[in-house]
């Protein structure tokens, strides 16, 4: 009992010895911005641009409860016009510069068996002139309410996960009303597309550069079987949510016994809604599965899995795909179900993994409004709206290498003590980093006590971060 407790505070120790920050590290992040943000600011074009670009990214990355033009300017000692007009007024395609990004992101956190990940995002707006603006859904309130609804596209593998694409969605009212559209410069090409079109352009746009074995979507984009028709066409390997009422047929399921005195040939399975296939299920059906190692100890769920005959629009279809549903390990259990097009050989494991990256694309919408400011726009037009977004988009990158190059030598720091780092560090370019590491370190040696302590209950300690960060996406043959 002395040895296994002795052994046990050896453990305990090597994990708090991970939280320890290096000065050294802290002191050149502004160069490793500068140095990350250079490519980027040279497709702007005009030399002009290039320092309000690089002031915006500053901005977006400081410490700035608000990070939109007049808070920035402000913090930066600028009259506000010139960076205003950066964002809202000029014309610098942001294309390239989200071309740039999905290049960089595939050489820094590409893998063989990533995941591209669509999802869309609702801002709420008050008033009716910003573009896109309209009443609509917004997940985030959990009601119709105005807003602007961006489609985005994220990256996910063992080395990190960030979003790499956007499209703004505009209703059709929006594309029907040609005062709004010329008030915000929105291009006279543009027509009405759908949450899915966006997102087939966005996937088209990246497919070939990042490289992935899955691709996943809530159930928007599982629900249309045209969209994962279209998918199927474009050879994606995809994994989508549906809701819970689509039918389906089993087709390994034994056909019901003929009734005595009618005729006929054989009787088919009949299609069913997935939560009634779903019920039917014995608890024998049903697979555990470890996702991962989180704060409060290791994450469990059960899924079960069949193939199945879909609908089409009311009517039967002749494609046969994989019915999955997974089940959380909680008293009270919720369900989730998936439609995929993967091989009939395909682990169900690998399958239930794939799933769980719309988890990191939700972490990755967390930082990004929370530590660059993605929501935190104030802009009306067409160009504007884009060119805020790009940056952010970059700003996260920016967050996603750093997290990574300090967790060489500090396993346990996260994105939200980097971003802490770098907000203080512009804020004061002349801060003590010593102290600040030191403040830093404290810090990060609270929250792992806390997660020691949570795993306490599991009678172990939890896994070390080098561990636990590698297994986002676990790796299966290719």
């Amino acid at each position: 009992m002395v040895r296994r407790a002795k052994s046990r505070t050896d453990g305990t120790e090597e994990l708090l010895d991970s939280c320890k920050v290096i000065p050294k590290e802290l002191m050149e992040m502004a160069d490793r911005l500068k140095e990350m943000s250079q490519p980027y600011l040279l497709l702007l074009g005009d030399k002009r641009q290039r320092p309000r670009g690089e002031d915006y990214l500053r901005g977006l990355l400081s410490d700035l409860e608000r990070k939109s033009v007049e808070p920035i300017t402000e913090r930066l000692g600028q009259y506000r016009r010139p960076l205003q007009y950066f964002i809202g007024g000029s014309d610098w395609d942001h294309k390239p510069l989200l071309d740039l990004l999905s290049q960089q992101v595939a050489q820094e956190l590409g893998e063989p068996n990533g995941i591209l990940v669509a999802d869309p995002s609702a801002m709420p707006k008050k008033g009716r002139e910003s573009v896109g603006v309209a009443r609509q859904w917004c997940g985030r309130l959990g009601k119709t309410e105005n807003c602007q609804v961006g489609v985005f596209l994220g990256y996910v593998s063992n080395k990190g996960h960030t979003l790499v694409d956007e499209e703004l969605y505009l209703t059709r009212d929006w594309t029907r009303d040609k005062a709004r559209r010329e008030k915000c410069r929105v291009p006279r090409d543009l027509r009405f597309k759908t949450a899915q079109r966006l997102t087939l352009e966005m996937l088209e746009r990246r497919r070939g550069v990042l490289p992935h074995r899955w691709f996943v979507a809530d159930d928007e984009f599982g629900r249309p079987a045209s969209f994962r028709r279209k998918l199927q066409q474009m050879g994606e390997r995809y994994l989508l949510d549906i809701p819970s009422n689509l039918r389906v047929r089993d087709i390994n399921a034994p056909p019901p016994a003929r009734i005595a005195g009618k005729r006929g040939g054989t009787r088919k399975v009949p299609f069913v809604q997935a939560r009634a296939w779903m019920v039917a299920l014995k608890e024998q059906d049903w697979k555990p599965f470890h996702i991962r190692d989180g704060t409060k100890g290791p994450l469990k769920v059960w899924a079960a899995c069949a193939r199945v005959q879909t609908m089409d629009r009311r009517r039967r279809s002749k494609r046969i795909e994989w019915l999955m549903v997974i089940r959380t390990d909680e008293k009270v259990p919720e369900y989730r179900y998936y439609f995929s097009n993967a091989e009939e050989e395909v682990a169900l494991g690998e399958m239930v993994h794939a799933a769980s990256a719309r988890y990191w694309v939700e972490d990755c919408f967390e930082r990004a409004k929370g530590r660059v400011g993605l929501d935190h726009y104030e802009v009306r037009s067409w160009q504007g709206w884009h060119h805020h977004m790009t940056l952010a988009l970059l700003a996260l990158f920016f967050l996603v290498l750093e997290q990574r190059h300090l967790s060489e030598s500090t396993p346990v720091v996260t994105v939200q003590q980097t971003a802490e780092a770098i907000g203080e560090i512009f804020r004061n370019p002349d801060i003590d980093l010593r102290n600040l590491a030191l403040k830093l370190t404290n810090r990060l040696r609270r929250n792992e006590q806390t997660r020691i302590d949570h795993w306490k209950k599991f009678h172990r300690l939890p896994p070390s971060w080098v561990i636990v960060r590698s297994n986002h996406v676990p790796c299966y043959a290719q």
